[in-house]
Parts: C-alpha cells; sequence; structure tokens
C-alpha cells in the first residue's frame, strides 16, 4: 500500500465520473511514482474493458481502478471477485491477441483510490494479482 491523503480535488457525484476521477489519480500516480508508462485507458472489447494498460520496464500492466470511500466497510481491492476476474482474463486474452507481438511478461494489478469528504484521497497499488478464482 502506497500514498498519502492529499488535498485539493473536487470529488463529483456521480459514478460515472466518480470512476474518471479515479482513473486520472491513479494513472497519476503510476506515472510519477512508479514509472509506468500509460499505453491506453479504458480499453473496451464488447461490453468488457481494462481501465488502465501501461509498460512496467518490459512487463506489460493490466490495471483495475476501484475508487472508493476511505470509510467503505469494503477496500476497492476486495471488491474485485470471481466474476471480475473471469471478464478481466477474458478482457486481457482480447487485448493479447489484438498485438502485433504479445509481451513475453505481463501481470494484473489493482489501484485503489480511496477518498474523503473533503475530497483528500490516497493511492493503494497492489501489484501481481492472481487471477485464479
Amino acid at each position: 500500500m502506497q500514498g498519502i491523503f492529499k488535498k485539493g480535488f473536487q470529488v463529483p457525484s456521480n459514478s460515472r465520473e466518480l470512476g474518471v476521477f479515479g482513473e486520472d489519480r491513479a494513472a497519476d500516480y503510476l506515472r510519477r511514482e512508479k514509472n509506468l508508462s500509460l499505453v491506453c485507458r479504458n480499453w473496451r472489447d464488447g461490453r468488457d474493458e481494462i481501465d488502465l494498460v501501461a509498460w512496467d520496464r518490459d512487463v506489460l500492466v493490466f490495471v483495475e481502478v476501484r475508487t472508493r470511500q476511505a470509510d467503505a466497510l469494503v477496500s476497492g481491492y476486495h471488491t474485485v471477485g470471481a466474476k471480475k476476474k473471469r471478464i478481466l482474463r477474458r478482457v486481457f486474452r482480447a487485448y493479447l491477441n489484438s498485438l502485433q507481438r504479445r509481451p513475453r511478461h505481463y501481470r494484473f494489478d489493482i489501484v485503489d483510490v480511496a477518498y474523503r469528504d473533503s475530497a483528500d484521497f490516497k493511492v493503494f497499488h497492489y501489484r501481481g494479482i492472481p487471477l485464479k478464482i
């Protein structure tokens, strides 16, 4: 887990804008703090979607972003259950199949953006999450 609560951001009121807020914070964190190179956001295959795709040196990283209130009973990390992992495996396969050259290494990360009412937020980064059910 990483990060500190940072101030000065207006938390959106609807869920779609809240998702964009979290993805923006996650992408910024991964670029600045972890030196990942962002490839794309919101890559879609039908109804399935990958929030962020990035390179960590020679490793392709698929990132699921979860944005929740800091005092939520369940963290964003724990909201990625068996059903979501099945969907993610399917969309990761589709993304890899769309590439001309598949990377030798890839992984799945979760970035949990926890925010408070005052719009302070903290970023938690979980690397190498297994997709087995």
